[in-house]
């Protein structure tokens, strides 16, 4: 086991796997571009994928312009959806095909002149239900955490 005393210099510290993959997304970049041949591309794909270290990832790409750092925070999206959003988005598209399929029901009820079986219901029945419980346990689960 290694012993680290003090603080470890950036260079130094472990490369993850997706700090390589920004690199070699980098790399496929300036491949697209032109700026690396094939062969050099290839080369420098297995060296990326060989690091170990923030300091040997960044001397993979630093020859490219435009080159994020190795060791970009990841970007949060502006738009960041909140469960409350999710299951409201999942309540309209089941009433959605609820409705769809009662309309498409009650339209070959008409068209027959006859009582068909409401098959709909197994369709919206189980999707609500999941739904319903989704929230019943949500709400519940809210309330312990405040707790």
């Amino acid at each position: 086991m290694v012993s680290v005393e003090g603080p470890v210099q950036r260079d130094a510290m472990r490369a993850a796997d997706t700090d390589r993959e920004a690199v070699v997304e980098q790399l496929r970049h300036g491949h697209a571009e032109g700026r690396l041949d094939l062969d050099e591309f290839d080369e420098r794909v297995q060296r990326a994928w060989a690091a170990r270290t923030y300091g040997e990832l960044d001397v993979i790409a630093a020859d490219l312009p435009d080159m994020r750092p190795a060791t970009a925070a990841p970007e949060v999206p502006g738009d960041v959806v909140s469960h409350e959003d999710g299951q409201r988005g999942a309540v309209l598209a089941w009433l959605s095909v609820s409705l769809v399929n009662v309309v498409i029901w009650a339209v070959v009820c008409l068209a027959t002149v006859s009582w068909i079986y409401p098959w709909w219901v197994w369709v919206a029945g189980p999707w609500g239900a999941v739904l319903l419980a989704g929230a019943v346990a949500g709400r519940a689960g809210c309330g312990r955490r405040a707790a």
